[in-house]
């Protein structure tokens, strides 16, 4: 009995060392703002990512002004049809998520995350400045014509040669530098918590929430506000305002320089994954054994903040780790890959099924900030006799119920599944995702029954219109869904154990908004095509009248992916592993000698100089 609790002591003590080993290789491996290895009793934590969560507040208070009215700008003052608008905001979402890679491969690879954000973040203001004085000065906007009174003798004239190459720099100037900004903010924020500081590394956690209740106070702000100003007050001052907040955000992230964790770049993030496939396409012919693999048989290796164990799966890829016998010269970087840049890049590829199940999620999202904004506009909005609300406004409701839900979530929620699961998260991400897109379809059904009765209620009433606040439940609906999946994939993608590519992976959760934003704009189209028979009617979403259209079936078809795509997910989410390591690392004995461990297991010695382990027969 007393060896039996001497082994568990002498364990615990072992399992100590190591955490504050990995603890002062992570401390070094960040630096403040002076490029000095930062202190963990000064730097990093809740006191600094406050100032991260302030910028990512106001920015998307200042982009979702833009984003959630932008179809009545477009329509109202550049007069472009129905579904070419909900093409222009779809595409202009869907960009804005799609740079956000970019903006993570900068950040990874050579400017940091700090940098990038603040780069970015003025090209993002500048964006909204030309918005602003294009919105003022009549000169470069069409005539002003009424959308809805327009007929074949005299049609409104659409915005085009200058005007739109004006509307469009400044779209795209947003685009691009809020695409840059994103991934940075969850990531730097998050690098604010040490993963080997286990006070600080259940702190992440309820730091992805934070961020989530802070994007939901930007949007509350945004939609209520900031769309009431757009819409009594004129474009031009909202897109001012815009600007306005947006340089608050770039001031806040400013004001915590000094407290600030940095990681450092690592070069090009791409090249070691490029270097695994081009080693294992050449090697291809090779056979595979775990007897020639580089980096001294290696069996475990080191993956970010983990080690990781060489598994089986994609094998294909081991061959890029082979040591080609009888060469004099020694293989270069393109030739022969250690184990640990195989390991990461099957990662990096068991995660594409996951990213792929969310595509269709963000397409249901498209939907309600551009139909359903539609919708709203052809319903009785009057709140009292004085007051209308702006149907861009619609899509505060949700954020109002997260105000309370993320709170509740992260405070009662947790605690309670943490101690039935043992999960720090209380339910793992994968599980909260699933549980967000088997939700989300509930949306487009209830999308598709009130859409249906509305706009049967307009044709048998002509002079009458339905109360907007029916279609208030697929945005409640909708935003309890998004609270699942959303910081879902953020804290499974940044969790992941790639060394270096937290901006890039967190990246990778804003592209899915942009591919389901592309692929709603592909399905309106493809519809149109389908469906259409003629001169005579162009199809379900073709007319430019919500009541000749008919948008209750577009609605259901989203509705029937959705729960496809469910079931899709569940195959996926019980095909995906992580590497066994990341949550398992036996650690029976330790020897502390200059930061180099050796661990005896099954009679096989294991041994880690500078925090890399190889497995040696």
């Amino acid at each position: 009995m007393e060896v039996e609790t001497g082994r568990t002591s002498q364990t615990q003590r072992s399992e100590a060392m190591i955490v504050n080993i990995e603890q002062e290789e992570e401390d070094i491996n960040t630096v403040d703002c002076r490029g000095r290895p930062s202190n963990p009793n000064k730097h990093g934590g809740m006191k600094a990512a406050v100032f991260v969560l302030g910028l990512q507040a106001f920015e998307i208070m200042a982009i979702a002004a833009v984003g959630n009215n932008l179809i009545t700008y477009v329509i109202n003052e550049m007069h472009f049809p129905l579904s070419k608008s909900a093409n222009i905001v779809t595409n202009f979402i869907g960009t804005i998520f799609l740079l956000s890679l970019f903006g993570g491969f900068l950040s990874d690879s050579y400017l940091g995350s700090f940098w990038t954000m603040l780069i970015f973040g003025f090209i993002e203001l500048s964006g909204f400045i030309l918005l602003s004085v294009q919105a003022h000065i009549p000169q470069l906007k069409p005539p002003k014509c009424n959308m809805l009174l327009q007929d074949l003798k005299h049609p409104c004239e659409e915005a085009k040669g200058f005007k739109a190459t004006i509307f469009f720099m400044a779209l795209y100037l947003v685009a691009l530098g809020s695409g840059c900004v994103k991934p940075n903010m969850i990531a730097h924020g998050a690098d604010q918590f040490s993963k080997s500081n286990p006070h600080r590394s259940k702190q992440l956690s309820t730091y992805f929430n934070a961020a989530y209740f802070a994007f939901s106070v930007g949007e509350l702000v945004s939609l209520t506000v900031l769309v009431w100003l757009q819409t009594h007050s004129g474009m031009d001052v909202g897109f001012g305002i815009s600007a306005a907040v947006m340089a608050v955000g770039l001031i806040s992230l400013l004001s915590g320089t000094l407290l600030y964790r940095n990681k450092r770049p690592r070069g090009s993030i791409l090249t070691p994954i490029a270097q695994v496939f081009v080693a294992a396409i050449v090697k291809r012919k090779q056979l595979c054994s775990s007897d020639h693999l580089h980096a001294s048989q290696s069996k475990v290796t080191d993956c970010n903040d983990h080690k990781c164990l060489h598994t089986q799966r994609f094998k294909f890829l081991d061959k890029a780790c082979i040591k080609t016998e009888g060469l004099n010269t020694e293989e270069g970087s393109w030739g022969l890959c250690t184990v640990s840049q195989v390991e990461q890049v099957k990662i990096l590829i068991s995660l594409l099924p996951i990213f792929a199940c969310t595509i269709v999620f963000n397409t249901i999202l498209a939907q309600l900030q551009t139909f359903s904004v539609q919708q709203g506009s052809q319903m009785d909005n009057r709140l009292t006799k004085s007051f209308s609300i702006p149907p861009a406004s619609l899509q505060s409701i949700p954020y109002i119920l997260l105000l309370i839900l993320v709170p509740l979530y992260d405070k009662l929620f947790v605690p309670f599944a943490r101690r039935i699961t043992g999960h720090e998260s209380g339910i793992s991400p994968l599980q909260r995702i699933g549980c967000g897109l088997f939700i989300a379809t509930f949306s487009m059904v209830t999308a598709g029954l009130i859409e249906r009765k509305r706009r049967d209620f307009s044709v048998n009433n002509p002079n009458k219109t339905l109360s907007i606040f029916w279609i208030i439940p697929q945005y409640i609906i909708f935003g309890a869904s998004e609270m699942l999946t959303a910081v879902g994939l953020i804290e499974f993608f940044y969790k992941q154990s790639l060394r270096g590519m937290q901006s890039f992976l967190t990246a990778m959760t804003y592209c899915s908004y942009s591919f389901g934003f592309y692929l709603s704009s592909v399905l309106v189209s493809l519809v149109n095509k389908i469906t259409s028979s003629g001169s005579s009617h162009r199809g379900w979403l073709g007319e430019n009248n919500l009541n000749e259209d008919r948008l209750d079936l577009f609605y259901w078809l989203l509705a029937g992916l959705s729960f496809i795509n469910f079931f899709n997910y569940l195959f996926w989410s019980k095909w995906y592993s992580p590497n066994p390591s990341v949550h398992q690392q036996p650690v029976p004995t330790v020897d502390l000698n200059h930061h180099g461990l050796s661990t005896q297991k099954d009679g096989r010695k294991v041994t880690d100089a500078n925090h890399r382990a190889y497995l040696a027969p």
